[in-house]
């Protein structure tokens, strides 16, 4: 697959070029699309948009399921707004253009010996995309990527270029570090880093029960824990990174093409597209899926080990839980699983996260466990979703924002304390919603 069907799609439609995400499961019709190559450029185009009195949106990759950035307005794409702009090794950041790949940013970053303390597993993400709907990876002590900016400027309904920090303008640092596209659209990040430091990652099958009965020991001592449970069976995959003095020890070649593409990509989307054809077929695969993937040790630079290409599409919902909570859940969820006719072809990702202090943060002001679930693209996956939702909503768990749910304003003020807070700053930036659409209205309120 080329890098650019990794990213979004556009097709023309009665006059207009339509846009779609990467999982095909969310469209829009803009009234116009717009690539802006410079801060000037996009301050002139939010300006103009106001003025017109037409809504206004910023996209990234199109990573997130949800219609977060769709817009019937003006649609503004990332794709001249990128690189990185600035690396200061005294102060230990880096400033990047909100369109920047992650990818790109890695390896820039990468070459200049620093890295990100901690990531997700998807690197085709913009860094704004990325930082605006909270994405997160898996870590002890370190968070999301949105917990490591140190400033971020901020375009404003009338083109006002607003510089925000802990220092200047506090208060919209604090909720625009994971804003939604809905405070503005944000041209640049800073975003602290660190020398470059290698990742020993251990890959090892656990048993599911093992798994749920060790799970706060494994997270206690790993710096990075996460695991994958195959529904439908006992069989678990989990993976702990840490730290390492090296040497570098990368997979290889031959090796890591079988694990990370014949088997993750390769085998895996034929597996997904002969459960999507057959559902029945479905725990039958999964039982020798779950089996296909072996143990494996190597060392290597953060980005190469928190990342994995992922090419075979699907739809995804997760929910953040409490700490204390997460594995109740977990076998509620696979009670539900073993007690139903759903057929789940893909594994539930579990991962953790620190409390952190940004309002709208899924781990805001609580250590957190995030459970996953995923169908394939295509496949119909609103009952199981539903299913499960009503058992993480049990546990006042929080939706990622990027991510499938159903949740609206009157829940999420609820499980978010710091709402309100949020919502004011919302208000008093974006009075007239020059950045609104359905989904922002659904989850933030009018």
């Amino acid at each position: 697959m080329s890098e650019k069907t990794e990213k979004t799609e556009k097709i023309s439609t009665a006059g207009r070029s339509t846009w779609r995400n990467w999982a095909g499961n969310v469209t829009a019709r803009p009234v116009r699309s717009v690539a802006p190559a410079s801060t000037a450029e996009l301050a002139r185009i939010v300006r103009s948009a106001a003025a017109e009195g037409i809504p206004v949106k910023a996209v990234g990759a199109g990573h997130s399921f949800t219609a977060a950035a769709a817009t019937e307005g003006v649609l503004i794409r990332p794709d001249r707004l990128t690189g990185v702009q600035r690396v200061d090794r005294a102060a230990g950041t880096v400033t990047v253009a909100a369109g920047t790949p992650l990818h790109q940013l890695n390896e820039t970053l990468a070459a200049a010996g620093l890295s990100l303390t901690n990531m997700g597993d998807i690197m085709r993400q913009t860094a704004a995309g990325a930082v605006g709907t909270g994405t997160h990876g898996t870590g002890r002590d370190s968070a999301s990527i949105a917990a490591q900016l140190t400033a971020l400027e901020l375009i404003t309904t009338d083109g006002t270029l607003l510089r925000c920090s802990a220092e200047e303008n506090p208060d919209v640092f604090a909720a625009a570090r994971i804003g939604l596209g809905a405070l503005g659209v944000i041209s640049s990040l800073t975003c602290a880093v660190e020398p470059a430091f290698l990742l020993t990652a251990q890959e090892e099958p656990m048993a599911f029960d093992r798994v749920v009965a060790e799970f706060d020991e494994l997270v206690a001592g790993n710096e990075h824990f996460e695991f994958y449970w195959f529904p439908h069976t006992e069989n678990c995959n989990t993976k702990r990174n840490n730290r390492s003095e090296g040497p570098a020890a990368p997979p290889g070649r031959i090796g890591g093409w079988v694990e990370d593409e014949l088997l993750s990509n390769g085998a895996f989307q034929l597996a997904c597209s002969a459960g999507r054809a057959v559902p029945a077929a479905v725990p039958g695969i999964a039982r020798v899926t779950s089996r296909a993937l072996s143990a494996r040790t190597y060392t290597d630079i953060p980005y190469k080990v928190f990342t994995s290409p992922r090419r075979v599409r699907f739809v995804e919902m997760e929910y953040a839980l409490p700490r204390e909570a997460g594995m109740a859940a977990l076998r509620e969820v696979k009670a539900l699983v073993d007690g139903s006719d759903f057929r789940v072809g893909f594994p539930v990702e579990v991962r953790t996260a620190p409390a952190d202090d940004i309002p709208l943060s899924t781990a805001s002001g609580r250590d957190s466990v995030y459970i996953a679930v995923h169908l394939y693209r295509g496949t119909p996956h609103q009952g199981y979703f539903s299913a499960v939702e009503r058992i993480m909503t049990g546990f006042g768990g929080r939706p990622h924002w990027g991510k499938l749910h159903s949740r609206d304003a009157g829940y999420l003020a609820g499980v978010y304390p710091r709402f309100g807070e949020f919502t004011a700053v919302r208000d008093r930036l974006d009075p007239g919603r020059v950045f609104g659409n359905p989904y922002l209205r659904r989850v933030l309120g009018d």
